[in-house]
């Protein structure tokens, strides 16, 4: 039985990011993927962009974007139910010295050249490896054991685990760890499209999003290279957890299929795959790590999905980046603080503007989505070169005013 100093369990961007990280400072690691890669992922796979630091980025340091990225958006179209359309550019005159961009990707290419470059590294990459069992032996090293779809069986010991296996993974059930989450239910489509055809707004640099559509969330329109990913989302449920409300299933693929419409490229069901997934979103920081400290959480695995927007890349490569330095610190057992010191103040207070967006959706629309700078803002949110904590306060209570003042503004709610 091999033994490393770490195992780390998920070779999506948290679990490859974590491991390239150990390995290219010389840790022994296994990354281990329970599909073979390239693999299917459910996503919108929108990755914001600050393209004039891009050559000093860690999280892309040693990546070649043509290897992934399919489309450059440098402008959001927004609606309020499928009306009331603004196009705006991300990168609006003044701001061409620090210019923003979403890069798209597929997220079965990105997740490979992530889990490619950790391998090249050093890690010892092993897909199509599910785990079935995680083991904390009160003597000894973490004993992990997995077993291919063919029988074929992998153990390992490490001193330290990092599990990166998403929402649903088995690490933080065999740890018990994030016993209650908050979930927010997504579902999208990818439908094959030719350029040039529907709207005239419906371009390779244009990301639409649709706030009306959907109670309590949102819809998207993201472009791709040969298919655009159509989806929608319910991020502040009524529930801690939508995914048995078969009523949230409707919504969502309703606003999908008419949202196609509205752009000119209808579909029926039949001729559509919808994929659901769930989105543990912010809730509050919580304890990320077992007693113990030999196990560690990161990524969607941790709950570090931004309640405002749902999104998680970027932030599932910056956990990946901080587990795998608190391994090599010899500090896991500093991990949650450092993971509260990156993400609580700003998730925070997104979970706040969260909850008054979700609220008050045609509100925040009339006057907080429409303002000349608020495109530049969300990609600048997104991006994570303006915080959350920098802005919600003042945006929530320029709202209200609004709403106050505003006779018709519940009538817009």
């Amino acid at each position: 039985m091999d033994h490393y100093d770490a195992i780390v369990i998920g070779a999506g961007p948290a679990g490859a990011t974590a491991a390239y990280a150990l390995a290219r400072a010389g840790a022994r690691v296994a990354l281990l993927e329970k599909q073979i890669i390239p693999r299917h992922k459910t996503c919108g796979g929108g990755v914001p962009i600050m393209l004039s630091s891009l050559a000093a980025t860690e999280e892309f340091e040693g990546l070649s974007p043509d290897l992934f990225v399919e489309s450059y958006t440098r402008f959001m179209r927004h609606t309020w139910k499928f009306d009331d359309p603004l196009l705006a550019p991300i990168n609006p005159e003044g701001c061409e010295e620090k210019p923003l961009a979403i890069w798209m990707v597929q997220r079965s290419r990105f997740d490979e050249a992530l889990a490619r470059r950790a391998a090249a590294a050093g890690a010892e990459l092993r897909d199509g490896l599910p785990v079935r069992a995680l083991e904390l032996p009160k003597n000894g090293p973490a004993l992990i054991r997995a077993q291919a779809k063919d029988g074929a069986t992998w153990e390992g010991t490490a001193d330290t685990v990092i599990g990166a296996d998403g929402a649903n993974g088995v690490t933080a059930r065999a740890v018990g760890l994030r016993k209650d989450r908050t979930l927010a239910i997504a579902i999208e489509v990818e439908a094959p499209h030719c350029w040039g055809e529907g709207h005239e707004d419906l371009r390779p640099e244009v990301a639409h999003l649709e706030y009306g559509a959907v109670e309590r969330g949102y819809a998207w329109v993201f472009p791709k290279g040969d298919h655009l990913n159509v989806g929608a989302g319910v991020f502040r449920p009524r529930r801690a957890d939508g995914r048995g409300d078969g009523s949230v299933r409707e919504e969502l693929q309703k606003a999908i299929l008419d949202y196609l419409k509205m752009l000119g490229v209808p579909k029926s069901a039949d001729e559509l795959t919808f994929h659901a997934h769930p989105l543990p979103i912010w809730d509050g920081m919580e304890r990320l790590q077992t007693r113990d400290n030999r196990v560690l959480l990161a990524g969607d695995a941790a709950g570090l999905i931004n309640p405002f927007f749902g999104d998680g890349i970027l932030h599932a490569i910056r956990s990946g980046r901080i587990a795998a330095a608190s391994v090599l610190a010899g500090d896991q057992a500093g991990y949650s603080r450092a993971i509260s010191a990156e993400f609580k103040s700003n998730f925070d207070a997104a979970l706040r503007l969260a909850r008054f967006f979700y609220q008050w959706p045609g509100v925040c629309y009339r006057y907080g989505v429409k303002r000349p700078m608020a495109s530049r803002t969300a990609a600048s949110l997104l991006c994570g070169s303006l915080h959350y904590d920098e802005v919600a306060k003042r945006a929530m209570s320029w709202l209200k005013r609004a709403l106050k003042s505003d006779p018709t503004a519940t009538e817009a709610a």
